[in-house]
């Protein structure tokens, strides 16, 4: 299945139907009088969260969405019939934009949840309307008005419980393969994750959680370096991320000056997304002699200061991912219990979403405003119209 997280369309709601210019005409009835009806209304058009989908590969073969125009009055006081409202489905996630304006016009972010993005014309009065003890055959009527047009732009952010952080080459993707159905491309090179990869991680029958593997970062990915800036906002959706730690780099660099430039980019991309509980996943641990594993880790841990959980694993192996997979779907079902059964830890949950979503919309603002400054930037990757392959399935 075709991954696009990006993309750019154009709504238009219907135009409203003319009034009718008409008089009564009938046997007997000598000068009836004015009988013109109303037009219909301009349909609207709607967006409409949808669990079902998962990319917004439809919206890059059709851009423009149209509703019905309404129809223009009649005589005999008929009014014309409103045009039908237009409802497209989009991602649950799915942030949307005015092109224009830059303005988030919404975030889809509940299934069902329904977004008008374009208002439909009014209709036109029939000559009916105008008739008065002065004017008793009146010839006026008013046209429909033409239905509002947008250039719409939308984001999508993953849906995941878990996100997977880290610089390039860590062992992100061999993490998800080791865990889950998925099976992102894994290659002893940087940079082989170029979108989301979405893993359902099963434990039980009716026990699972979502994992979200986003393409490495690198320093400067706050201010749009490398692909940080594009997919950093995918994490604002999960409840937990796992900081996963290369521990023997082929480059030989330093692990913990590669994870302080993570943290740094992260703070300054949002510093709400910052404070969310982050896990320090070390990873290719079998890579060191064995006698040297627990005291490169520790290490590590110290020069960190990291007062936070700590995994060692291997994901080429499966040495330690499981027991990382179950502390991670114990602490998810203890938050969701939680968040059940007290109000108060329900609402800051929320009001830590809503920051972050905000500070994520002010990145995204700033992003396009500098496209629109500077259109031919050459760092300007284009993206939006890519496939790529995303794997969403459950592990047996």
């Amino acid at each position: 299945m075709q991954f696009v997280d990006e993309a750019s369309i154009i709504v238009e709601a219907g135009n409203g139907g003319n009034g009718c210019l008409s008089f009564r005409r009938e046997k007997y009835v000598p000068k009836g009088g004015p009988d013109g009806g109303d037009g219909g209304h301009g349909g609207s058009v709607y967006l409409i969260g949808d669990d079902a989908l998962n990319t917004l590969i439809d919206f890059k073969y059709q851009r423009f969405y149209k509703a019905q125009n309404g129809q223009p009055g009649q005589g005999r006081q008929m009014s014309g019939r409103a045009g039908e409202d237009l409802h497209v489905k989009v991602p649950v996630g799915t942030t949307v934009i005015d092109e224009d304006t830059l303005e988030v016009i919404a975030d889809v972010t509940e299934i069902g949840q329904v977004v008008q993005v374009a208002q439909g014309g009014r209709r036109g009065l029939g000559n009916i309307h105008f008739k008065s003890s002065t004017n008793r055959a009146p010839r006026r009527t008013t046209p429909g008005t033409e239905g509002e047009r947008r250039n719409l732009r939308f984001e999508m952010k993953v849906m995941a419980d878990v996100g997977l952080l880290g610089m390039p080459n860590a062992g992100k993707s061999t993490l998800i393969r080791s865990v889950s159905a998925a099976k992102p491309k894994v290659a002893n090179y940087p940079f082989t994750t170029l979108v989301p990869n979405l893993g359902v991680v099963k434990l039980g029958m009716h026990e699972h959680f979502v994992m979200a593997d986003v393409p490495g970062l690198i320093e400067g990915a706050s201010d749009g370096a490398g692909l940080g800036l594009r997919f950093l906002k995918h994490l604002t959706r999960t409840r937990l991320l796992f900081h996963v730690l290369d521990v023997a780099p082929f480059d030989e660099s330093d692990p913990v000056v590669a994870a302080e430039a993570i943290i740094r980019e992260l703070g300054q991309f949002s510093p709400t997304l910052a404070e969310r509980p982050r896990w320090l996943v070390l990873n290719k641990l079998d890579l060191l002699p064995e006698g040297e594993r627990e005291s490169v880790a520790q290490q590590i841990i110290e020069r960190l200061n990291w007062t936070g959980p700590v995994f060692r694993i291997s994901a080429i192996a499966n040495d330690g991912t499981e027991a990382l997979v179950q502390a991670a779907h114990r602490w998810l079902t203890e938050q969701r219990t939680l968040e059940n059964e007290d109000e108060e830890a329900m609402e800051r949950e929320q009001e830590m979403r809503r920051r972050m979503e905000d500070e994520s919309v002010a990145r995204t603002e700033a992003r396009l405003g500098r496209k629109r400054r500077r259109p031919d930037d050459e760092d300007d990757d284009d993206f939006d119209d890519d496939d790529y392959d995303v794997e969403v399935e459950y592990a047996p």
